[in-house]
Formats: structure tokens, C-alpha cells, sequence
């Protein structure tokens, strides 16, 4: 029988959910462990592994488009053995596919798919530095599979800052890629944040992105705050802007966010509502509802609380 406190389902859903979970999980665990095993060494089966598989189905709303029904799967598989500074990547969302950062600053999308022919296949060369004292920093490469097969280049770089005595963080995430069919891109983000509380968090971040496709300047700003309503949920308030341009910039879309996040299942199954309120540019900045319901279920060995 689930334990009240760990799920919202009855009984008999329980009963349907967990062997599936279990049995797939053993299967994305075993898969990801076999194939490190094969690239890299037999401790593979005996180090944390984080790869998982996740099932999501959603429904968007945006006042003035209507409703949206998507079924997204989203996995990464990890090879942590696989080399000491080489590892085999095999992932189905590289941020580069992610779309403009109008796309990508609203949670209703962040976590998605937005191309299922965007999945990667390479290996990437990382430096494993300590990034509150270095530069912590990762060259990738391989192909995109799809066809024709879409060859790329990555280099990222990480820094963590602690800021003098107070309790403020400063963090800086870079990267710089090159994808054949794509073309270049670069984006930097800089987000400085604070503990408030022991359930609050606030943060304040900075990005700011170029894509040859689009070639354009882009830049956002988010304020957020988050909030831990107990060990089962967790509420996101954000507001953001979002621009573009550097020789005539303009802001294209101002929201007000607020993300419920519950963790229905042990662990395993979450849901998301999502509710907006925009003022889009394009609308000469009228007021635009829109709504997200998200339903995720994560398969893998062990169980991850992760609220956001």
C-alpha cells in the first residue's frame, strides 16, 4: 500500500505505477551501466549513475491560440567511467535546440523537447575543477542525430563566486557552439542568488544569447523566488523581461509567473500548473493569459526528489 505521505494515488494506481517504474528504471539503469561498462571500466557498475528517462504530457494554453496537447520524452544516459577527462555524451535536448530565450525564460517550456530530431551523440573533455576557486571548464563534440547527420563543437565554462561574508552567490555559465547545420551560437548567464530562509531562495538572472540563425542579440532578466511549501512541494514566483538587439534595443514581452510543483508520487511522478500573465510586444503590450498542466513521470534506478 503507497504510504499517505509519500503519495497522492490511490491504492490500485500504486499497485499499476511501481512495477512499471521499477521495471523500466532497472532497464535504463542496466542499459547505461552496460554501455559505460563498454567504453569505460568495470567500476561502471558500481558508481552513482544519473541517467535517466522521463515521460511527460502536457496541455498549454495561450489566450488568443488556443489549447496545445503535447506527449514529450526527454533522456540522458551517463557514462561516468567512461574516461578519466572523456566521456561519451548521449542526450535527446542540447540547449542549443532550445530555441530563443523568448522561448526558453518561460518555465511552461524550459524542461521540453522542442525538436525530437535534436538528440546528440558525442564525446566532450571536461575538467574536473573545484568552480568556487577555477574556471571550470568542457570541450564537446559529435553529431546530431538526424538526417543528414548534423556534426557540432561545444565549449562551455563554469564559475561560482561567493560574495565576500554575506550569503550571496555569484555564478557564471558560458558556452560557445558550432553546429554544421546551424551555424554558431554563444550564450552567458550570470545568476546571483541568496538563501532567505530555509524553504526561500532568491535568485536574479542575467542571459544573453546570439544564434547565427536568427542573428539576433537576445537578452532576458528574470527575478524569481522560490519557495519550498513542505517536502512534497514547491512554489516559483517569477518576473521576467525579455529583449533584443544591441544597436536599438527593445523589450518584445514582459510575464508574471507563478509554478506549483507537487511531487504526486514518491518521487517518480510530478505536476506542474503553470499560469502566466504576458504583455507581448506584438499586442502592444495588452495583458495575455496563458496556463500550463504537465504531468511528468521519471524512470530510473534511484529515486531523485527533484522539484525544479
Amino acid at each position: 500500500m503507497a504510504d499517505e505521505n509519500d503519495s497522492d494515488l490511490p491504492r490500485w494506481a500504486n499497485d499499476s505505477i511501481e512495477p512499471t517504474r521499477e521495471r523500466v528504471g532497472a532497464w535504463v539503469d542496466s542499459t547505461s551501466r552496460n554501455i559505460d561498462n563498454f567504453f569505460g571500466t568495470n567500476e561502471s557498475m558500481n558508481v552513482e549513475n544519473k541517467s535517466y528517462l522521463r515521460l511527460g504530457q502536457e496541455l498549454d494554453f495561450m489566450e488568443g491560440d488556443g489549447v496545445d496537447a503535447e506527449t514529450t520524452l526527454r533522456y540522458r544516459i551517463d557514462l561516468p567511467t567512461s574516461e578519466e577527462r572523456l566521456r561519451l555524451i548521449i542526450e535527446s535536448d542540447p540547449e542549443e535546440s532550445q530555441g530563443t530565450l523568448e522561448e526558453q525564460g518561460s518555465g511552461r517550456l524550459a524542461n521540453d523537447q522542442r525538436d525530437r530530431r535534436t538528440s546528440v551523440l558525442g564525446l566532450t573533455w571536461f575538467e574536473k575543477r573545484d568552480k568556487r576557486k577555477h574556471w571550470n571548464n568542457d570541450v564537446s563534440a559529435g553529431v546530431r542525430l538526424r538526417l543528414p547527420l548534423d556534426p557540432f563543437v561545444r565549449f562551455t565554462s563554469e564559475r561560482l563566486w561567493h560574495l565576500g561574508e554575506s550569503p550571496w552567490q555569484l555564478e557564471s555559465n558560458n558556452r560557445l557552439s558550432w553546429f554544421n547545420n546551424d551555424g554558431y551560437s554563444a550564450r552567458t548567464r550570470w545568476d546571483v542568488g541568496r538563501p532567505l530562509s530555509d524553504a526561500q531562495h532568491l535568485r536574479f538572472i542575467t542571459t544573453v544569447q546570439w544564434r547565427e540563425e536568427e542573428d539576433t542579440l537576445e537578452f532576458s532578466e528574470v527575478a524569481e523566488l522560490n519557495h519550498r511549501l513542505n517536502n512534497r512541494s514547491a512554489l516559483r514566483y517569477s518576473a521576467i523581461a525579455i529583449g533584443e538587439s544591441a544597436s536599438h534595443p527593445r523589450m518584445t514581452n514582459y510575464y508574471l509567473q507563478t509554478r506549483y510543483r507537487r511531487d504526486v508520487h514518491k518521487g517518480v511522478l510530478f505536476a506542474d500548473i503553470i499560469p502566466e500573465l504576458h504583455f507581448p510586444r506584438e499586442s502592444s503590450y495588452d495583458p495575455r493569459w496563458a496556463m500550463t498542466l504537465r504531468l511528468e513521470m521519471y524512470f530510473q534506478r534511484r529515486v531523485q526528489r527533484n522539484y525544479f
